[in-house]
């Protein structure tokens, strides 16, 4: 009986130590998220383990947006962000700072426009906005300055003939932007998703544009490399884009109609309320999901429209190009390896 005992003693330190050189023998990886609905591959990755199977210890640390995550980018701080490419990423760019582009993290193919424009319900039942001319002199919230959403703002303004300096723009997080359009703090808000959705809800704002309409395929949320993480842990980075791509897929198999409603929702829609401050279920079913390409490649063209209009605002300071700013070297390898997506199930 002693010598059971001690074999099932030792048995259990070999399997304890086992473990414990596991994870001693993993690499940390610190991500950078904005709590956007966009976030949703890193989320699937993390939860059902695909980082773990690639000797990945991913650490997340939440941003009010992406241009905040330049800086620890910039500086090895962090090794991985999602959020808008932004016009202080290519200054950063233009100054040397080595940060890439390595993948789509969200976008607005048509049927997907997970950031719509809202107005204040009042002011469209009072009258006061009919059309988008009537956004003229208006209190617009969006994210942050300089960032991918202004862009769209400035698409959804040129359909109306007018321009950024007609409108008074407010800039923060976009959970703040349901209360703001409460408190009637802002006349409109470019919100995105689950946000969006809720302010409709509640009755107090009204959508009448969704950025797909006005601004189809644009690169709203994007994968960011650090230079050292991509340079110094190329590997790890391998693994992680891999891991990443995995959980999008996972994601665009249970899309159907630009909804979170096709096959394997409820395990998609489970691991977002566990992860995110939204935990009605419901909610994720009629939110408008964003698009994300399940083999990682980002618009191109989306983003140099958008570098375009940033240096047009007199936001780049220097010379700076998209070719510099973007690397399809990780998505390139992931996709070789996993192969090109097929949908599951033949939906």
């Amino acid at each position: 009986m002693k010598s059971a005992c001690f074999r099932l003693f030792s048995a259990t330190c070999l399997t304890l130590a086992a473990i414990g050189s596991a994870a001693a023998g993993s690499t940390a990886v610190r991500v950078g998220l904005v709590n956007s609905s966009s976030d949703v591959g890193f989320l699937i990755a993390d939860k059902k383990g695909y980082f773990r199977e690639e000797g990945l210890d991913v650490a997340f640390t939440p941003f009010d947006s992406a241009a905040k995550m330049v800086a620890p980018l910039g500086a090895g701080h962090l090794d991985v962000g999602g959020g808008s490419p932004s016009a202080g990423l290519y200054n950063a760019i233009a100054r040397g700072i080595s940060i890439k582009i390595v993948a789509d993290k969200g976008s607005t193919p048509t049927g997907y426009g997970y950031q719509p424009l809202l107005v204040r319900k009042d002011l469209v039942e009072g009258g006061r906005f009919k059309t988008l001319k009537d956004l003229k002199g208006m209190k617009i919230a969006g994210s942050a300055p300089g960032s991918a959403s202004t862009s769209t703002l400035n698409e959804m303004l040129k359909k109306a003939g007018l321009k950024t300096a007609d409108v008074e723009r407010v800039y923060m997080g976009f959970p703040q932007h349901v209360l703001a359009l409460q408190n009637g703090a802002v006349d409109a808000a470019l919100t995105t998703e689950p946000s969006a959705t809720r302010a409709i809800q509640s009755g107090v704002a009204v959508k009448v544009l969704g950025d797909d309409e006005a601004y189809p395929d644009h690169q709203l949320a994007v994968v960011l490399y650090s230079g050292p993480f991509a340079r110094e842990k190329s590997e790890a980075a391998r693994k992680f884009m891999r891991a990443y791509l995995r959980g999008v897929r996972d994601y665009n198999d249970a899309l159907k109609d630009g909804r979170l409603v096709g096959p394997g929702s409820d395990e998609i829609i489970g691991i977002l309320t566990a992860a995110t401050p939204l935990k009605d279920a419901a909610t994720y079913r009629v939110i408008s999901a964003n698009g994300c390409n399940p083999n990682g490649k980002v618009h191109e063209a989306s983003l140099k429209n958008d570098l375009q209009f940033f240096k047009d605002e007199g936001l780049i300071q220097g010379e700076v190009s998209v070719e510099q700013a973007v690397d399809n070297g990780f998505v390139e390898a992931a996709v070789k390896e996993l192969g090109p997506y097929a949908r599951r199930n033949g939906q």
